[in-house]
């Protein structure tokens, strides 16, 4: 998973949602908090509370000012719990001061007086909101947790103000309507569209009445959103699957076993053993474990974490999300939340994405299907009376893989020790095709001892930003891993960016190394894809800086950033033994690359189903009644044609798919898939025109990377690539060639059309 920041300016008000876009903090033992805050009397209201904060706020607050270190990051150990909730309520103050000066100015509006003014209207909210963002999803506490509470409705009710203002509204409208007689520069002239858009879009047209129940529904919004990410990280570590027996564990490798007992002594649990959930359905260990009964225990606490009836059950809590959001969407005038969502999208309509989608069902599932068979073959040969089950698939698709390639992943861990794959494979990348350089500093403070900080240079020896590397897996941490900004790129205001890259990697015993799974590679490229694309970000504006894009464009520069893994020069500088130095044998990688495509079609058809159900519940009219969750979940899959509960399960079930309920991908999950596309498609350019080069860098840097949301990226994809994509390369890349009559060359070129 992934969080795209480099959001600022009044766009980091605009839909925010506290559990959203988040990294980490710095109190990760709270254990003496309870969900107020200090001085917090029980009988006061969130209003009062945040009242007595507001008026709490001082310049002693670290926010108050613009940070003193490099690149402006934050001052970790100057920043308490406490100094949120005062800079974040007189953030919004200031910000509303502002606004209202824009509003109620007496000279006419000018580019400069209205949609600038709005730009820079937020300094205090700009530094204190993307801190606060990555504190409470990386290393979270109670009291960040009841300033999320508190907070959340009150920064809706605020983005509320703001887009509903009429008279500000006015001046935007008096500036688009003109806007060609404006002599302004393409990025400004996209900037004065993009506000005028984002208005209309948050209900600025509408009348008072309906005004008024807008912003209820969005104050409800906001609350459940972060009620579910809370209930969801209660449930991740209340659910996860504790054992007495080490027999249990039995085909983990001691390493992992020593991983579990680890996180048994975390919890006072000593000599028990406790494997940690992942955001997904699928997890790690089911790929090791020996005992098919410890494989269905594990896969049960993964499916049901969320659904146990109690108060970290995130049912009524989604049900009531689609509701309301389908409720919303038809105030403003759309059949559903998907079409409200995707007007501003590169595939526009929900039914442009659905099709698209559809177009992979047909080789995915044909793949799955074809997998299973093979699977269930080698459960009979090996003597076993049993049907493959989910919770079995990963442990026998281990075997034929080690069967059919030779090849165990304990062979091929030992060459991917994080830092090696860090410095000399992320990196390297990086530095081949951009001319990036890394310096790791230890004079700045972090949010947790783990996290790593590096200095990065531009080529021509400048100082581009700062990356924070945090990898490590913690229980008060969400799942899955991402990327975001705690200082966003921006001309106007003169900041570079510092950017953090997150994961859950499971810490190894002391003295151990880390050593990587391919999938866990794989995560580092494409995280710091998303980084890359934030570091290059050359805009004027912060609202169309970096990451601030489309979701179904924003996930392409993370996608193509994983071909480097595997490209040969790249593989090569970073696959090494952490022991002997020496380079993976030749035959060793024969066989992992040989086995890339291996068990596509299951894990493409997880990918399509998770995405398939995201959309089915933002395509749900406004009239229909409140659903019941696991039902709608299984008919939406009966009716896709994905509903395959005894084969392969959806990535993510509806209750714990914090995705679409918490991290702003509403009917965008699809953005996954169509980024693929993109990515492979792209990726042939790169291997068609000298691969990994400067040249090849530059250019991509040039005209992808560092243009931010300065125009249409459809038209800006087609010019970088040369024409329209097409999804050959994504069905061959993927595994699914041949395996349905997608990948034909005339369904190509219907591709082309489709995505353009």
């Amino acid at each position: 998973m992934q969080r795209c920041g480099g959001i600022t300016g009044l766009a980091l008000v605009l839909g925010l949602g506290l559990a959203g876009g988040q990294g980490a903090a710095f109190a990760a033992d709270d254990s003496a908090s309870t969900s107020r805050s200090a001085g917090q009397s029980a009988s006061e209201t969130p209003a009062a509370e945040a009242a007595r904060a507001r008026q709490a706020f001082s310049d002693k607050n670290p926010f108050a000012q613009p940070s003193s270190l490099a690149f402006h990051a934050p001052d970790f150990d100057k920043i308490d719990n406490d100094d949120f909730m005062p800079a974040i309520e007189a953030g919004m103050a200031q910000q509303s001061a502002a606004v209202d000066k824009i509003a109620n100015n007496d000279a006419a509006p000018t580019f400069d007086n209205t949609i600038v003014a709005l730009e820079k209207s937020d300094p205090l909210l700009s530094r204190v909101m993307p801190v606060f963002n990555a504190l409470t999803g990386a290393n979270t506490n109670k009291t960040l947790q009841h300033v999320e509470q508190v907070e959340a409705p009150r920064l809706a009710a605020h983005s509320d103000a703001i887009y509903l203002d009429d008279a500000l509204f006015q001046r935007v409208a008096a500036l688009h309507d003109k806007a060609d007689q404006l002599d302004l520069d393409p990025e400004s002239a996209r900037l004065l569209h993009e506000y005028y858009d984002k208005f209309v879009h948050a209900g600025a047209k509408l009348s008072d009445a309906d005004k008024t129940k807008l912003r209820d529904i969005n104050k409800r919004l906001s609350s459940l959103s972060t009620a579910f990410t809370q209930k969801l990280l209660a449930a991740n570590s209340d659910h996860a699957p504790i054992f007495v027996n080490k027999s249990a564990l039995a085909g983990m490798s001691d390493d992992a076993i020593a991983g579990a007992a680890a996180a048994g002594a975390d919890r006072h649990l000593d000599d028990q053993f406790v494997l940690s959930l992942q955001n997904t359905t699928q997890q790690p260990p089911l790929a090791q474990l020996d005992d098919r009964d410890t494989r269905e225990t594990l896969y049960s606490a993964s499916w049901n974490r969320a659904e146990h009836g109690g108060s970290d059950d995130t049912r009524d809590t989604i049900e009531t999300i689609a509701k309301l959001r389908a409720e919303k969407a038809s105030l403003l005038g759309y059949d559903n939340y998907a079409a409200y969502t995707l007007y501003d999208q590169m595939a526009k309509t929900p039914a442009k994405a659905e099709g698209f989608m559809q177009r992979l069902v047909g080789p995915a599932k044909a793949s799955a299907k074809a997998e299973a068979a093979d699977l269930q073959k080698l459960i009979d040969q090996s003597g076993k009376s049993f049907q493959l089950r989910p919770w079995d698939w990963n442990y026998y698709a281990e075997k034929l893989r080690k069967q059919r390639f030779d090849l165990d992943e304990s062979e091929i861990k030992p060459y991917f020790e994080l830092n090696n794959v860090l410095e000399n494979g992320v990196f390297y990348a990086a530095h081949e095709l951009y001319g990036l350089r890394f310096k790791e500093r230890h004079d700045l403070p972090v949010y947790a001892p783990s996290v790593r900080v590096f200095t990065v240079y531009d080529a021509d020896g400048s100082k581009l930003g700062l990356f924070y590397a945090d990898y490590y897996k913690r229980d008060n941490k969400n799942g899955g891993a991402w990327m975001s900004n705690l200082v966003g790129q921006s001309k106007l205001l003169g900041t570079q960016p510092v950017i953090y890259n997150v994961a859950n990697i499971d810490k190894p015993p002391k003295g151990k190394p880390t050593l990587l799974s391919y999938d866990d590679v794989v995560t580092l490229f494409h995280e710091f894809g998303h980084a890359l694309n934030g570091f290059f970000a050359d805009t004027e504006y912060p609202m169309l800086s970096g990451t601030a894009t489309p979701r179904d464009f924003v996930e392409f520069p993370s996608q193509i950033n994983e071909h480097w893994a595997i490209y040969p020069k790249v593989f090569d500088h970073y696959a090494k033994n952490y022991k002997t130095g020496k380079p993976m044998p030749e035959a060793l990688k024969k066989k992992l690359l040989a086995s890339v495509h291996f068990n596509q079609g299951y894990d493409m058809s997880e990918l399509i189903s998770a995405a398939l159900l995201d959309m089915a519940w933002h395509t749900i009219p406004a009239d229909a009644p409140k659903k019941q969750a696991d039902a709608f979940q299984r008919e939406a899959l009966q009716k896709a044609g994905m509903y395959m509960p005894n084969l392969v399960p959806p990535r993510y079930r509806s209750s714990y798919f914090q995705h679409i309920w918490g991290n702003g991908y509403a009917a965008g999950y699809y953005a996954y898939l169509w980024t693929q596309m993109l990515a492979d498609d792209g990726f042939t350019w790169f291997t068609e025109n000298g691969g990994l080069t400067r040249e090849n860098g530059d250019r991509f840097r040039r005209m992808i990377l560092s243009i931010g949301n300065t125009r249409d990226l459809q038209k800006a994809y087609d010019a970088w690539r040369g024409r329209a994509p097409q999804i050959g390369p994504m069905l061959k890349n993927r595994g699914l060639a041949g395996h349905g009559s997608d990948d034909e060359p005339s369904d190509d070129a219907q591709a082309s059309n489709d995505a353009s």
